[in-house]
């Protein structure tokens, strides 16, 4: 699930911006397609499939205001963050939405032979983002963007549509990932996704992705989100709490983006 969200967050970070507001639209996404599967009857693909697009508007709106009103991107997702939680809260009023079919808790718990399926989709959704980024016209002007906008926008790349949509496609993979988690635990949870933002975006960093941009990309974002994964493990294994366990990753993130400033004050 972070991975997931994670590789979404690999195409705003490759544009020098950021999208805070992931965990909250993965809340979101888990509460409306339980809505819809549950209390309204609809069956899991056209409830997925309408979530998935909502929380894609939703991204939509937050690069609309970033790109056409020049409004930074960490204020907008700021506020966004608080907007999905809300509505996730107001939606399901403020308790669990359980009671979900086989067909719809296979989507967080199903295998196919013995690997998850959960693992299957990402994978899938990180061939398909290295296809995209590497392989096509759209995905260099990506790395342009990140590397110099304005250097990208006279050169005729439409800086500002880049933005609007992969800030769509971050919230959409945000809201793949709280449905996967719905499907996981049965239910959705309008309090899920509180350290999505933090995992996501460590998963990205610590794989080697400038947060500054024009760096990057998502086979990093993928050995990123297992170094996590090992990390996190590691420490449980070990007996760390889990409130340690935030403090360290929190500085791991630190230092990498200090090593990576230092880097990139080099090559200037």
């Amino acid at each position: 699930m972070i991975g997931i969200t994670a590789c979404g967050m690999t195409f705003v970070i490759l544009m020098s911006e950021i999208d805070l507001s992931v965990g909250s639209v993965a809340a979101f996404a888990g509460v409306v397609a339980a809505k819809f599967h549950v209390m309204l009857g609809w069956g899991t693909l056209p409830a997925i499939a309408l979530t998935i697009v909502f929380c894609f508007g939703m991204g939509i709106v937050m690069g609309i205001i970033v790109a056409k009103l020049g409004v930074h991107s960490f204020v907008v997702t700021l506020g966004m963050l608080t907007i999905a939680r809300g509505f996730a809260l107001i939606i399901s009023e403020g308790h669990p939405i359980s009671g979900l079919r086989d067909s719809f808790k296979y989507i967080g718990q199903g295998r196919i032979g013995i690997i998850p399926f959960p693992a299957i989709l990402f994978l899938l959704i990180v061939v398909i983002s290295w296809f995209f980024l590497s392989q096509t016209k759209f995905g260099r002007g990506i790395y342009s963007i990140g590397g110099n906008k304005e250097a990208s926008r006279l050169s005729g790349i439409p800086v500002d549509m880049y933005k609007i949509i992969m800030f769509g496609v971050c919230s959409a993979m945000a809201g793949i990932s709280g449905i996967i988690l719905a499907g996981r635990v049965n239910s959705g949870q309008p309090i899920a996704g509180e350290s999505h933002n933090l995992d996501a975006i460590a998963s990205v960093i610590i794989g080697g992705t400038s947060l500054f941009g024009g760096r990057g990309g998502v086979g990093k974002t993928l050995i990123g989100t297992l170094i996590l994964g090992i990390l996190r493990n590691g420490l449980n294994l070990i007996g760390v709490t889990p409130y340690w366990q935030r403090v360290f990753i929190g500085a791991l993130i630190i230092v990498t983006v200090v090593i990576d400033r230092v880097q990139h004050r080099k090559e200037d």
